[in-house]
């Protein structure tokens, strides 16, 4: 069976965009089809400032809304990547097989890394080799396809570059992964920003809808989006990508198409209404089994142990075999 290997980073609450983008496919499609495993990585928030408080409430959020958006410990494994030390010790043999040039050419180090420095702050070692941690993420696990965004695929490129190079330098011991694009339901774009991917984390998040954000709230911010000139409802996203981010929501949230779904409206007002009440929809069970998981925080403590036990099993048998395999004397 192919294996999968997909996670969530805890950096912020998740969104309405993680939901259409990612979570719902992981939950509909992925965990039914294929062996596949999901991670918080909570290693991962630790390459940027953080409060540890917050990294730990996010990490514990974030498996709890995996769950309840559906993912099923029976069918798939749901851990914290911190609790499989499989995935530190490889990452240190492939920071070996990793040059220095090739992580400075990461864009979103680039990025980065100009960020933290016009915000005064120092850049961690870490934002240079969190590719390689990634890395050692995917092929711990004989890992076959990653399902990623865009913005991610030169990571995955990385991975399958160092897995090549291990196994020609030091015998075959990695499958070499792909990246796969998935069609996702929805580009959910930000409300207030339509021509920006919603992320985590904004100056005020009035664009950004959270998967637990109260019904009211998720109204009221569907209700303030930022449209376009003009009167008419069409599908444009080029010309029109406000009224075609509410088309995009509604499309996703109801299972229709949203340039058929454009000739249904004379306003601006009616389609707001309409996309603000069936996302509200979509997001109610979610919000609804979150709120049961969390009255019961030794369920899901249970799920992570399980997950990472099966993780553990998983990962150290191949770990164990790269390490023997770039000549470190065995433990034991």
């Amino acid at each position: 069976m192919t294996r999968i290997f997909s996670g969530v980073k805890p950096t912020g609450h998740l969104t309405l965009g993680n939901y259409l983008g990612a979570v719902r496919r992981w939950v509909e499609v992925d965990q039914l089809r294929s062996d596949a495993l999901f991670s918080v990585v909570d290693l991962h928030a630790l390459t940027v400032e953080h409060d540890p408080a917050r990294v730990l409430r996010l990490s514990r959020q974030a498996a709890t809304l995996l769950l309840a958006a559906g993912l099923d410990p029976k069918r798939c494994t749901v851990f914290v990547q911190s609790h499989v030390d499989e995935h530190a010790r490889l990452s240190y043999l492939l920071e070996c097989t990793a040059t220095d040039g090739e992580l400075r050419r990461m864009i979103q180090y680039k990025e980065k890394s100009v960020g933290a420095r016009e915000a005064g702050q120092s850049v961690r070692l870490s934002l240079l080799t969190y590719p390689v941690l990634m890395a050692a993420d995917i092929l711990a696990y004989g890992t076959d396809e990653v399902p990623v965004g865009d913005d991610q695929t030169q990571h995955v490129e990385l991975t399958r570059d160092l897995a090549v190079r291990f196994n020609q330098r030091y015998g075959h011991t990695f499958t070499v992964p792909r990246a796969t694009h998935p069609e996702v339901a929805a580009r959910v774009m930000d409300l207030q920003d339509p021509r920006s991917k919603m992320g985590k984390s904004h100056e005020n998040g009035t664009g950004i809808v959270y998967l637990l954000d109260e019904a009211d709230t998720v109204r009221r911010k569907i209700m303030r989006a930022v449209t376009d000139s003009g009167e008419e409802v069409a599908y444009d996203r080029e010309a029109r990508p406000g009224v075609a981010n509410l088309l995009d929501l509604l499309a996703a949230a109801t299972g229709g198409d949203p340039e058929t779904l454009a000739g249904a409206y004379a306003s601006y007002g009616a389609l707001k209404k309409d996309t603000a009440e069936a996302v509200i929809e979509l997001l109610r069970p979610v919000r609804e089994r979150h709120a049961e998981l969390a009255a019961d925080p030794g369920e899901v403590d249970r799920v992570l142990r399980e997950g990472a036990a099966r993780a553990r099993e998983l990962a150290r048998p191949l770990v164990d075999r790269a390490y023997r395999a770039v000549g470190l004397l065995p433990a034991g």
